[in-house]
């Protein structure tokens, strides 16, 4: 019993002949007979009277109802399962830091959703350490953010520097300069980052660097939320320039001088291959985000 027969059964019913039903489905009418007689012998009930004229028995007509939902199930089926093989269909489960959750990714994931509409995206917006947990655990597909630590056995492609810029409040003793180094920053506090994330980390090493270890700083726990903080005068903010599109009422940006404090980011997965609806996610961003 098989979907094959079954439309051998409706084709022969919509015709109201065997012979008819073997044209139209290009078959020997003698395959279509076969098909039809295994199919008996499998049910264990006649399906058609035979004569001049086929007709349904009442088991045939049961069978014949109940079958016409069953193929159009197993249709459905074959056909999603066709379109996930395809990658047109699927989960998909991505992990993302900011700011490209906030700023690139909706509209990129829109124009995405519209060309594969059936490919079901769900999103964990985390930082990079909290990512790098739920891939190692199997809770996500793949993640854009930036590299791991070192001696994580995953796959990082990088893509991008977010560029960084200095924040402050309009009025700030050192909104007259013209540009900021990190050693401009002592005596002024300095809003930064939760302490697991790679953006604060990179920053206090490079303060270290240039010896300037005791700047104050405040603690803000969101990348997004550092320019809102600015804005009410708590102190200066490096963020990252795609997040200041506005930028907010009442504060001004200052190119920042000497080493690069931009922070790489890039598609970090598994070692082991990847779904095809997530194939074709990847893909699709790698191709978008790498020409930034």
């Amino acid at each position: 019993m098989d979907l094959k027969t079954f439309k051998t059964l409706h084709t022969i019913v919509k015709s109201g002949s065997f012979h008819q039903a073997a044209e139209e489905l290009n078959y020997a009418q003698s395959t279509v007979t076969m098909q039809i007689q295994r199919l008996e012998a499998d049910l264990g009930v006649q399906l058609f009277e035979r004569g001049k004229k086929i007709k349904l028995t009442e088991a045939g007509r049961v069978f014949y109802e109940q079958s016409l939902d069953i193929t159009y199930r197993m249709e459905q089926l074959q056909a999603h399962l066709s379109e996930m093989q395809n990658g047109e269909a699927g989960k998909v489960r991505l992990g993302v830091t900011e700011p490209s959750a906030s700023c690139r990714l909706p509209m990129l994931l829109q124009a995405f959703m519209r060309e594969y509409p059936k490919v079901d995206v769900s999103l964990e917006i985390a930082s990079t350490p909290a990512l790098v947990s739920s891939l190692k655990q199997g809770e996500l597909d793949f993640a854009l953010c930036s590299p791991p630590e070192a001696g994580e056995e995953l796959y990082f492609h990088p893509l991008f520097q977010e560029e960084f810029t200095a924040l402050l409040p309009e009025g700030h003793l050192l909104a007259d300069s013209e540009s900021i180094r990190l050693s401009d920053l002592e005596g002024h506090r300095l809003l930064i980052t939760a302490a697991t994330c790679p953006y604060r980390k990179r920053l206090e090493r490079m303060l270290q660097d240039a010896a300037q270890p005791s700047i104050a700083t405040m603690e803000i726990g969101s990348m997004t939320a550092l320019k809102h903080y600015v804005a009410s005068g708590f102190g200066i903010a490096l963020v990252p320039r795609i997040a200041l599109d506005p930028l907010p009422a009442g504060t001004l940006t200052r190119e920042i001088r000497g080493e690069s404090i931009d922070m790489l980011t890039g598609l970090l997965s598994r070692t082991n291959p990847l779904g095809h609806a997530a194939v074709r996610l990847y893909e699709n961003l790698r191709q978008k985000l790498e020409r930034i």
